[in-house]
């Protein structure tokens, strides 16, 4: 086969694609030419080419969300690595296999003044879980038997123990063009990790140290896993287990309390010592309810274990005492079939909250009865409606929260950027999911948001499957919720957009079709339309006012605002 004559090039395509690596997001360069040759002619993996490097590494981090599969970057050498920043970032803290690959100059060059060129080795290194770099020349057997040994390493690490990125900075001399035949086999170093799952013994101590005990469940966000829902479900049948899930955690139960600021802002004021667990034991990733953080840093558990692959010790709520490094599923299905088994008497604790819950629904339901047009107002008819196999991304700021208020109308597989919680990205991680997922990819964003990622809009990938809904308020409404800025004179000229965002204009450029509304009547009745509309992708624009919204998403907060 004819390709590139750079042998390092077609060493690193082989390897990664004997890893499983599928999907490739190339950005066009100069200096990665030869990378972009050696993958251009592999038949064995799909390439989509995204001139921004921070959008395409957000498409990427789309693609192995919804896949769990490692996904390829390939940029070309200068400040184009340092565009993949923020979704790399965001990939670590998802614990997501992307695989960057970065061209460079020679060592020797660096520091030279030579053209686009910075010290590329490791720059990433706080974000990915291994940096490697790849000398120049490739011309002999030692050279070469290096280049396939560091690319074998890397797969290894991305995808072993907690799945992360992994950078593989690549120097690359001129000529940079040349082609020659190559007809390489590449020897694949495969790794046998052993099954995990807690030991007899352990599993002993711990079913012990829970004997008698109230439990709460946390569930922070991850990706959906049926041993980890079947645990939890099992867990949840018994009288002392609560089990609470955010939007994102991807786990659904009728047993679960899925909405969990709603069900928590219906305890009365002092009576919060009494549903106090005893033992505490969170999953998953980042919560986003700072309403349980703080119940629970002021109500501390007796006892909390953290069950989960990670490479640090995770304690959020200032309570840990075990951390149990396995992964979820396959420790909750252990350990709930188990502790299932002994007998648990006398305990009223997951009565007490589920009548809590109950009183949540009563109280949430009353006040959006009689909430005027707002974002709650949009959020209470959009969520409800959303189309069956859908798959949800939803925006950093108030998009989330709003959501997680609704947790238990929505069944359907949610994702959220919540590693870091930044609000760029949003736009192109939903891109890149649904180029990889054959049922409509639904992504509901702020305006300030959208506007922050317009390079996801300017895709040649665009298709049917992506609906965008856009909350129109002004930009920055989270500004005018959260206590640190709502107060500060400088609100409006230093922290909301302020200005009109002109969703209808980008549509329009991008070869969206544009659907907007205004009042709660409208929203009713474009819905359908805009679910049901299939000749391209399409943006829904809702304008709603930034201080009502603001107003009435403040009052449902304060407690003594609602009575039963």
């Amino acid at each position: 086969m004819e390709t590139t004559d750079k042998e390092v090039c077609n060493i690193l395509a082989d390897v990664v694609i004997a890893h499983g690596v599928r999907r490739a997001v190339l950005s066009p360069g100069s200096r990665n030419a030869p990378l972009l040759v050696a993958l251009a002619r592999c038949e064995e993996i799909d390439k989509y080419v995204i001139v921004d490097e921070r959008s395409a590494a957000f498409v990427a981090l789309g693609m192995a969300q919804q896949l769990g599969e490692p996904v390829m970057l390939v940029c070309t050498s200068g400040t184009a690595v340092l565009n993949y920043a923020p979704a790399i970032a965001e990939a670590y803290y998802q614990k997501l296999p992307l695989i960057v690959v970065s061209a460079d100059r020679p060592k020797e060059w660096i520091d030279q003044d030579d053209s686009q060129t910075i010290r590329q080795f490791e720059v990433l290194s706080q974000f990915v879980k291994k940096s490697y770099d790849i000398p120049a020349r490739c011309n002999d057997d030692i050279a070469r038997w290096y280049a396939n040994r560091i690319v074998n390493d890397a797969m290894i690490e991305a995808m072993s123990g907690r799945k992360a990125p992994v950078h593989i900075n690549v120097q690359l001399d001129e000529p940079l063009a040349g082609l020659s035949e190559y007809e390489g086999s590449q020897r694949v170093i495969e790794m046998i990790a052993p099954s995990q799952s807690v030991s007899g013994c352990d599993m002993e101590k711990l079913l012990d140290e829970a004997a008698g005990k109230d439990i709460l469940v946390i569930a922070g966000f991850g990706e959906k896993d049926a041993d980890l829902e079947y645990g939890l479900d099992k867990l949840a049948s018994m009288p002392n287990v609560v089990v609470m899930t955010e939007t994102i955690a991807n786990l659904h139960s009728s047993r679960f309390i899925k909405a969990i600021d709603r069900t928590l802002l219906a305890m009365e004021r002092g009576d919060e010592a009494g549903y106090k667990p005893d033992l505490l034991i969170t999953v998953g990733g980042s919560i986003v309810s700072r309403i349980v953080k703080t119940f629970l840093r002021k109500n501390r558990a007796d006892i909390q274990w953290y069950v989960g692959v990670a490479e640090t010790t995770v304690d959020c709520m200032q309570t840990l005492t075990r951390r149990i490094q396995v992964e979820p599923g396959t420790f909750f299905r252990q350990f709930a079939e188990l502790y299932s088994k002994r007998a648990v008497a006398g305990s009223a604790y997951a009565r007490k909250w589920n009548k809590l819950n109950e009183r949540g629904i009563i109280r949430h339901n009353r006040y959006l009865d009689a909430a005027g047009w707002s974002d709650m107002k949009a959020f209470s008819l959009i969520v409800p409606s959303l189309p069956e196999r859908c798959r949800v991304q939803l925006s950093n700021g108030t998009t989330i929260r709003y959501v997680q208020l609704f947790g238990d109308q929505l069944n359907h597989d949610s994702f959220c950027n919540r590693g870091v919680s930044g609000i760029d990205g949003s736009t192109s991680t939903s891109l890149g999911a649904s180029l990889v997922y054959d049922g409509a990819t639904v992504l509901i964003t702020g305006d300030m948001s959208f506007s922050y990622d317009l390079s996801g809009l300017a895709s040649q990938y665009n298709s049917p499957r992506l609906k965008i809904i856009v909350m129109c308020n002004g930009g920055g409404g989270i500004f005018r919720f959260i206590k640190s800025t709502s107060e500060l004179p400088e609100l409006e000229s230093y922290f909301e957009v302020g200005r009109d965002i002109p969703v209808d204009r980008y549509a329009a450029a991008f070869g969206f079709k544009y659907f907007e509304v205004c009042s709660e009547d409208d929203l009713c009745a474009v819905l359908p339309v805009f679910w049901g509309y299939e000749d391209s992708a399409a943006i829904l624009a809702v304008r709603t006012d930034n201080v009502a919204s603001a107003e009435t998403l403040r009052n449902y907060f304060r407690r003594e605002k609602i009575k039963e």
